[in-house]
């Protein structure tokens, strides 16, 4: 019987401030989280187009104004809500969500162990 993965402690609530985006590799698995409009969201870090990492510079996953992701490696845009494409050669398909929490004032994000 498999179980199910438990959640990963990220980071505390106050390292990540609202518009700010945090990567990391945990257990070979590359994501970011982001705080947007008061809510978190994670996605593996994977552009759907090449399967490269978003950002050149590390925690960078979002364009100048903070509206989309954007993918570094060809300009593609992401809505932050839903991760999908708007704007790229990947338009339409969708980076892959992952489950985040918000609780005792620490950020968790449970991995798939398929990841």
């Amino acid at each position: 019987m498999l179980s199910s993965p438990q959640p990963t402690l990220l980071i505390r609530s106050q390292e990540l401030e609202e518009g700010q985006s945090k990567g990391f590799i945990i257990n070979g698995t590359n994501l970011f989280v982001l705080r947007h409009q008061g809510n978190l969201v994670a996605y593996r870090n994977s552009c759907p187009h090449r399967k490269v990492p978003l950002e050149w510079l590390p925690d960078q996953f979002l364009d100048y104004d903070k509206q989309f992701i954007q993918c570094a490696t060809h300009g593609a845009l992401f809505t932050i809500e839903q991760g999908l494409c708007i704007s790229g050669p990947c338009h339409q398909q969708s980076l892959t969500s992952l489950y985040v929490e918000e609780r005792d004032e620490k950020i968790y994000c449970t991995i798939p162990e398929y990841s």
